[in-house]
């Protein structure tokens, strides 16, 4: 079975969340300079120590704001970068279909298939 991975770094934190059949591994991190500069290597030691990598990830849902423009850009461009070696679907949404990191709401977009697939536009905050 294949897995799903949320990417959210628009906000005050970047979360990675990775979701398998029925359970649900969370890490997150400050959203600061320092790390989003070493986002790729926080991504992969996160999946690391998940005991998973790309290869068994289908979907990947990434924020696209608004948010904070540097953080956004970096997670969506590393994700495109890591797509082309791996191949997983991609979707986005939005900020306002997250409350309190909880993210049931994007999950059910998701399934309903009204999540944004492989069109990135992202919302800055201005």
């Amino acid at each position: 079975m294949k897995k799903s991975l949320i990417i959210d770094a628009a906000n005050e934190k970047i979360i990675f969340k990775i979701i398998d059949n029925d359970k649900i591994y969370t890490n997150d991190y400050e959203n600061s300079r320092k790390n989003f500069d070493k986002f790729a290597v926080l991504l992969f030691n996160f999946l690391n120590k998940k005991i998973t990598s790309f290869d068994k990830i289908d979907k990947v849902l990434v924020n696209l704001g608004p948010g904070k423009y540097s953080s956004i850009r970096t997670s969506i461009s590393t994700l495109k970068a890591i797509n082309l070696i791996y191949k997983f679907k991609i979707y986005g949404f939005s900020s306002k279909d997250v409350v309190k990191y909880d993210y049931s709401r994007v999950l059910e977009l998701l399934k309903k298939g009204k999540l944004i697939k492989n069109l990135i536009k992202p919302l800055y905050l201005s």
